[in-house]
């Protein structure tokens, strides 16, 4: 093929450095947020945080002792100093008006929806003593201290350990016992009869059900230590763990009265004995971490309505190094940091326009919402991404991120902001109905059902329909399955 050389003219949308990092803070969530910010921190000299987020952390000191001073003096003066650098920030113009390179101000790129300075404390924070959690106890730890109270014989000891390591997470034996005792070497010489007694050691421990086999020998060993039960509740119940297990997870009550000859009285004390049982007994033992979810904005009843405020707990405070804006300005041009001047300038400016794009979307999600807020889920109408575009004058996309992973602090609880957001199911008189308000009344309907003859899915799309929800049982299926709410053979009590 000939090379040559051919010009072109074409447009297309070029992504400042700016543009991306707008982007990019817009959607990440108050963890990310911060995350990203300490990051910038590290690389940016010019960035300055003015907010101590350590400070409600425990602090302790180099023998070890908590320290119980509220504020270090280095702390003070930072506190004080970022008090004065606020208070002159209210008498600067604003970010729009970007002084030059040469003239930097700290004062003037200090940024904060907060007059308030950070890390005030009153004088009832550290009067009382801190509460330290408590050291962990697994199961495994927990069965082997009960383990050396009962037993002195070290084989015992041993074998039982042996019978302890093989119980999984739950408090089930993971191993039968036959395979545990084919992994033993020959020359130990355990019997099957030795490894069965340390299994009913372990059986014989706290929490009870421990070291079952399967979930029916779980509930029948429990079912055996339960206090005050009468004998006949007892053997009734323990007839029914053993043998129809599978029917009572059915609930198909009519065949446990046929098969074991009983009543509903009967059957219904048995049933309330089986249920004061835990199938998974060490799940108390198992250490699960709380994730804890922040509010962006919060919600609130005002004598003008509802109003919606920024959560200032979670909005960083910057501005940029005045050490640093004194050092350009006495050496103009030759420090070299008017790359990092500027990234510290976009990315105030960019932490300013999340947070207002966050407050707009919110204030305008409640607009529309307000019978949500004072009737509840079943008041929700249906919205959509595009109408809240449209209003804002923003594109779909930048409101899909604003919503993704923020949350609304209101009366009714924490929402994530595109709970707001659902499709709609059409009316008999041609109106919209919101998927939400219908998940709302199905719950409603299920919880006020009568226990003995639950609704069933048709009976439920046919009492919406006599409120002028067109819906089909398979929606109201799907609707039910979403709230986790079991089918209507599992919801049927005596």
């Amino acid at each position: 093929m000939k090379q040559s050389l051919q010009l072109r003219t074409s447009q297309h949308l070029a992504l400042t450095p700016q543009l991306q990092q707008s982007i990019r803070l817009l959607q990440l969530s108050t963890l990310e947020l911060h995350q990203e910010l300490e990051t910038l921190l590290i690389e940016n000299p010019l960035l300055e945080r003015v907010d101590d987020p350590m400070d409600n952390a425990l602090r302790l000191l180099a023998d070890g002792a908590i320290n119980t001073s509220s504020n270090t003096p280095d702390a003070g003066m930072e506190t004080s100093s970022a008090r004065e650098n606020t208070n002159s920030a209210e008498e600067t113009p604003s970010d729009s008006e970007i002084v030059p390179n040469d003239s930097v101000s700290a004062n003037e790129e200090e940024w904060s929806f907060n007059d308030a300075p950070a890390g005030q404390h009153s004088a009832e924070d550290d009067d009382g003593y801190r509460q330290l959690e408590a050291a962990h106890i697994c199961l495994r730890e927990h069965l082997l201290e009960q383990m050396r109270l009962s037993l002195r014989e070290p084989r015992d000891l041993a074998l039982v350990e042996l019978i302890i390591d093989a119980i999984d997470d739950n408090g089930y034996l993971s191993e039968t016992l036959d395979e545990i005792h084919s992994s033993l070497p020959i020359e130990l010489s355990v019997e099957p009869e030795e490894l069965s007694f340390a299994l009913s050691m372990v059986q014989s421990f706290d929490p009870s059900g421990v070291g079952a086999r399967s979930a029916a020998e779980c509930l029948a060993i429990q079912i055996k230590r339960l206090p005050q039960i009468p004998f006949v509740t007892r053997r009734l119940a323990l007839a029914i763990v053993e043998k129809q297990l599978n029917l009572f997870a059915q609930r198909d009550f009519t065949k446990l009265k046929k098969i074991f000859d009983c009543d509903d009285e009967d059957l219904r004390e048995a049933q309330i004995v089986i249920r004061a049982c835990h199938p998974r007994p060490g799940y108390a033992f198992a250490k699960s971490s709380s994730d804890y979810v922040v509010p962006d904005v919060i919600v609130k009843k005002t004598a003008h309505g509802w109003q919606v405020s920024l959560n200032q707990d979670v909005m960083p405070k910057l501005r940029v190094s005045s050490m640093y804006a004194n050092l350009m300005r006495q050496h103009r041009g030759e420090n070299g940091l008017g790359a990092q001047l500027q990234e510290a300038r976009w990315l105030i400016k960019n932490m300013r326009q999340r947070f207002e794009t966050i407050l707009r979307v919110a204030q305008a999600i409640v607009e529309r919402q307000r019978n949500f807020f004072t009737h509840g889920a079943v008041a929700m109408r249906p919205l959509v991404l595009r109408e809240i575009a449209d209003t804002l004058g923003l594109h779909e996309s930048t409101i899909s991120r604003v919503t993704t992973q923020k949350y609304m602090l209101t009366p009714h609880g924490m929402f994530e902001l595109k709970y707001f957001f659902g499709s709609h199911v059409a009316t008999e008189t041609g109106g919209e109905a919101s998927s939400t308000a219908i998940r709302a009344l199905i719950k409603q309907l299920i919880g006020a059902e009568d226990q003995k003859s639950p609704l069933s899915d048709s009976k439920i799309a046919e009492m919406l329909g006599e409120q002028g929800m067109v819906i089909a049982r398979r929606t109201v299926a799907k609707y039910r399955e979403a709230l986790k709410i079991p089918p209507v053979s599992m919801r049927k009590c005596l």
